[in-house]
């Protein structure tokens, strides 16, 4: 039977929740669009007349088919050329999903979405149901077909594992903006001490170029370490402008609920570093390069009106 317009209304008006979900369970937006897609292809055909709560369906399914797809990419991600990354979105877009709770903004920044790889795919999807979109556990074990007491025993293995990889306590928005400037002036400055008054003890730092952009094959590791590397990254020279084809500007926004610097080239996004900012200090600089996963923040850049200006120009 062909969907009627009020079948097709009632998808899309449950699609940005529906994204926001598949983009926690894969870390992928590009992935969580088409996630979501099937679903969609799947509520065609499906019987539509028998189906008593159409957003528990909608949510089941899409919750499966990402199951599945965390299964494949943990094989595929053992090829991943260098360190894998999630893909970073942009302040404002749809798909970073409700943000009313600290536990929904946690659950969505880029610091927890590199934790939650570490979890099995069960342990994913409940601590996302649960903490991000605040599903009972009765209808988490619906979702999943397992018991009630299982999705409790399950979230709290995984929100424990969680809290073991975070950082130590955030700071506002106004003094993490500070941190950005000085951090920017610093890894501009052509020196090292600079970014190492900066960065905690045990501070690490991780680009994903997926094989198509130059980033080390392993993280750096403590003050010292990540404040060199840093260096060497934001010295300009005529191979990295021949590498990107000019010089890009650096704005400070958001990504992920996290304070980030993002470099726009002609209107094309090509790198975004979220940093993890503490009162301790930056514990973690995560860049992601890789041009596969940087279109949708290239969309959401040209959607968004006001940017202000950028903070230099560097390469």
């Amino acid at each position: 039977m062909a969907l009627t317009v009020h079948d097709v209304d009632r998808f899309e008006a449950a699609r940005p929740r529906l994204e926001a979900i598949a983009y926690r369970l894969l870390g992928s937006a590009s992935e969580a669009e088409d996630a979501v897609q099937e679903t969609f292809l799947r509520w065609q055909v499906a019987d539509i007349a028998h189906i008593r709560v159409p957003e528990a369906w909608m949510t089941k399914v899409l919750t499966n088919l990402c199951l599945n797809q965390l299964t494949s990419a943990r094989a595929r991600r053992e090829t991943y050329v260098g360190q894998w990354l999630p893909e970073p979105v942009l302040a404002g877009d749809p798909m970073l999903g409700p943000a009313d709770t600290a536990e929904q903004r946690e659950a969505v920044s880029y610091a927890v979405l590199v934790l939650l790889e570490r979890l099995s795919p069960n342990e994913r999807a409940v601590y996302v149901l649960r903490e991000a979109f605040d599903y009972s556990h009765r209808e988490i074990a619906e979702i999943l077909d397992i018991t009630e007491s299982a999705s409790q025993q399950i979230f709290h293995r995984a929100k424990k594992h969680v809290a073991a990889g975070k950082a130590r306590s955030e700071i506002d928005e106004a003094a993490a903006r500070r941190v950005v400037e000085e951090f920017l002036a610093a890894a501009t400055s052509g020196e090292t001490e600079p970014l190492v008054r900066l960065l905690t003890d045990d501070a690490v730092s991780v680009g994903d170029g997926g094989g198509k952009v130059p980033a080390r094959a392993k993280a750096s590791e403590g003050a010292l370490a990540v404040a060199k590397f840093l260096r060497g990254l934001f010295k300009p020279s005529p191979a990295k402008r021949k590498l990107l084809g000019g010089s890009p500007d650096i704005y400070a926004t958001y990504a992920n609920g996290e304070p980030a610097l993002v470099a726009v080239l002609d209107g094309r996004v090509v790198a975004v570093m979220c940093l993890e900012i503490t009162e301790e200090g930056i514990a973690a600089v995560r860049n992601q390069v890789n041009p596969d996963k940087l279109d949708r923040a290239t969309r959401q850049w040209a959607e968004t009106a006001d940017h202000g200006e950028p903070l230099l120009r560097v390469l």
